[in-house]
């Protein structure tokens, strides 16, 4: 049974009982009187035809593939996450150990190593009481496996209703199949069978699941008195369930106790003292869900991954199937150790308890795009009333199950910086750059004409004239203006294109003068991949939060690997990236971040939008990148990061260098402990001095749309 699986079971049951039940019915009828009423001589003509119309019957009934949990781990193989449509794990007959068949066997079928699956004094008596009107037990475990298998198979809710039904159609339908599948298959398969499809309530498919649920033990440990327990719920899970109806289930115990005795399973003296007994239940957690991992929004993320990715299928239908049979084990791409750290950063300078303000994390590998890390302070959870919970991954896309993004504010100067050097312009490109100024003259990737655009400076010191060392290192707004008109509007934007960054709701990037400010809404996600290519060089990879996906055990002859590569792509050349690496030591080295350095070499740039509503830093070593975001979940726009306490500390304004820095800080310094402390590449040549001083050139004013001012 446990390598069994195919697609005919819920077809067959739809093409031909559906259309054939109303038959069925009369056929039921006359095989009743047949087998009831053999000595009165109604099995003459009416008997043998009956007969005829019954082994006529299909019962070329397929096993369904049983559906089990997708196991995720960590890149270390750890697990962090089970995730079911129905929690199974499937295990052979010689793993349930012995109390677990013999106690099912007692109750619901003790002859059945004896029948071929038809128990006619069971069925006549169970046949005759339902047409009176009192629907009766008395299927083999071989009809009820039948009837396990068709529910397991069935796609339609009319589909599960029709196999669910309790009447003499639906056993005669049953009788057939049974009959079939015990020419086909031997006694230990179908017991092996029934087992691992039989439902024990609280969520447990199969006798191992429901071992671990009720008592934290394998199958193979259980004793009579626990067997018992679990035998008998498969009559009517819900209504002995021990976990709400203990006095229920120990009276169905005691019972299954008591036919373990009279089929000689048991001794008398044995099965007292397991009745005398509590139920002693020690049960596990549901599992099964994203909910119950450590890890919930990394969890939920790489779901929504496999059911998007063609690894697992070309079409969307072909992943969920495959998803929804489960068998999977995932290894992802956490590394537990820096999703410790991350967490620990956000939870330390941003408390959930009672505060709607969020901070939240991802980091990157450069050169692969492996996701190591993503968390945020935030619980998971569906309260709406708390604002410290919340079911949006504020890490990623909405796509990814995020929601629309945060403005990056200066985070964006990055992709200005790139798109500069790439045109062949140099750290000494030099611009006067007062607190304010009118720009004019800039152009969209239409042709069209923006209109001035007002830009100011977020403090008095940043006034002067600056080029790309001195203009990074104070984040001087009235520089970056100059400096995109200078490069183009539309160059500007297609570099963050080229470097993946792309609106969390979907939308294509707005092409507005005020681009390098950083108004677009995206995801922490987006930005880190995005640096990340800075750290290698160029190269820029699709976030990837899985390494490696197997189907079935390596014992089985269903086992496979299923492989997953990087897409990865040489965006810009070497030597771009590696002067905006250079570039980007500046804020650490006594610009808007300093003081954060984490003891090794690092690159990164702050961000704050127009009136505190979202802070921002992303920055990166050459082993890993990082983006921090830090807001308000009912909207930054209308609870600004102003006047505000967080985590004991009061901010008259929360900047990037303040709250955000700090978290990819103290992550960082944790996160690459173990990782080489390599260095960025030499400064590029062609981009001129590394550390030159600022010369003026005033230039001609530009222009552009809207206003904003950023750190």
């Amino acid at each position: 049974m446990t390598g069994a699986g195919g697609k005919g079971t819920g077809a067959l049951w739809r093409r031909h009982d559906l259309a054939r039940l109303a038959g069925t019915a009369a056929l039921a009828g006359l095989l009743v009187a047949a087998l009831v009423l053999p000595w009165a001589g109604v099995l003459g003509l009416m008997g043998r035809d009956t007969a005829r119309a019954f082994m006529a019957m299909p019962d070329e009934l397929e096993m369904p593939h049983l559906s089990q949990r997708v196991l995720l781990t960590d890149v270390e193989g750890e697990r962090i996450a089970e995730v079911a449509e129905r929690e199974r794990e499937v295990v052979t007959l010689d793993r349930m150990g012995t109390w677990a068949p013999a106690a099912l066997m007692a109750i619901e079928d003790a002859r059945f190593y004896e029948h071929n699956g038809f128990d006619l004094q069971g069925f006549v008596r169970a046949a005759v009481r339902t047409l009176q009107g009192d629907t009766q037990g008395g299927s083999t475990i071989t009809q009820q496996f039948v009837k396990n298998a068709l529910i397991e198979s069935a796609v339609t809710d009319e589909e599960v209703a029709l196999a669910q039904e309790r009447t003499l159609s639906r056993k005669v339908v049953e009788l057939r199949y049974a009959l079939g599948i015990e020419e086909r298959m031997t006694k230990d398969e179908i017991l092996e069978g029934y087992l691992n499809l039989a439902y024990f309530g609280a969520g447990a498919h199969g006798i191992e699941v429901a071992a671990q649920r009720y008592f934290s033990v394998p199958a193979a440990e259980l004793d009579p008195g626990q067997a018992a327990l679990l035998a008998g719920l498969v009559r009517a899970p819900s209504y002995y369930d021990p976990l709400s109806n203990p006095e229920a289930a120990r009276a169905r115990r005691d019972l299954v106790l008591d036919r373990m005795v009279a089929v000689g399973e048991l001794g008398e003296a044995e099965a007292a003292r397991y009745a005398a007994e509590d139920l002693n239940l020690e049960p596990t957690p549901r599992g099964g869900s994203c909910y119950s991992s450590d890890h919930p929004f990394f969890c939920d993320y790489v779901i929504r991954w496999l059911s998007r990715t063609d690894v697992l299928g070309e079409t969307e239908e072909e992943r969920l199937q495959l998803m929804r049979h489960g068998g999977l084990t995932v290894r992802t791409t956490l590394d537990s150790g820096m999703q410790a750290a991350a967490k620990a950063a956000v939870d330390d300078r941003v408390p959930s308890e009672g505060s709607a303000k969020f901070a939240v994390q991802a980091l990157v590998e450069p050169g692969t795009g492996e996701v190591r890390a993503m968390a945020q302070n935030l619980r998971y959870g569906f309260d709406e009333s708390d604002p410290g919970t919340t079911s949006i991954n504020l890490a990623v896309d909405r796509i990814d199950g995020g929601g629309n993004g945060y403005q990056a504010g200066s985070t964006f100067k990055a992709f200005t910086l790139a798109a500069a050097l790439d045109a062949g312009l140099g750290y000494g490109t030099s611009f006067s750059s007062p607190k304010e100024l009118e720009v004019k003259g800039l152009t969209n990737c239409d042709g069209g004409q923006m209109a001035p655009w007002e830009v100011r400076n977020a403090g008095e010191s940043s006034a002067g004239s600056h080029n790309m060392l001195s203009g990074t290192r104070g984040s001087v707004n009235t520089y970056f203006a100059q400096l995109q008109r200078k490069v183009g509007l539309c160059e500007t934007a297609r570099m963050a294109e080229r470097l993946g960054v792309h609106r969390a709701d979907g939308a294509p990037l707005g092409v507005w003068s005020s681009f390098t400010l950083g108004d677009q809404e995206v995801s922490p996600l987006t930005m880190a991949a995005a640096y990340a290519t800075f750290a290698a060089r160029g190269v820029y990879c699709e976030p990837l939060p899985v390494r490696s996906i197997t189907a079935g055990r390596p014992e089985s002859e269903s086992y496979r690997e299923i492989p997953v590569e990087s897409e990865c792509e040489q965006v810009i050349d070497q030597h771009v990236a590696d002067g905006v690496n250079h570039l980007l030591q500046e804020p650490l080295n006594g610009g808007t971040a300093a003081g954060l350095g984490i003891g090794r070499a690092a690159a990164g740039k702050t961000g704050t939008t127009d009136s505190a509503a979202y802070a921002w830093f992303a920055g990166y070593t050459p082993g890993l990148a990082g983006a921090v975001a830090v807001g308000d979940i009912r909207g930054g726009e209308s609870h600004p990061l102003e006047g505000v306490t967080i985590g004991g500390r009061y901010y008259g304004i929360v900047y990037g260098g303040t709250l955000p820095g700090p978290i990819w800080s103290d992550t960082m310094s944790r996160a690459t402990a173990s990782l080489p402390a390599n260095g960025f590449a030499s400064s590029p040549k062609v981009f001129g001095n590394p550390d030159a001083e600022p010369e003026d050139d005033d230039g001609d004013d530009g222009g552009g749309d809207g206003t904003q001012a950023e750190e």
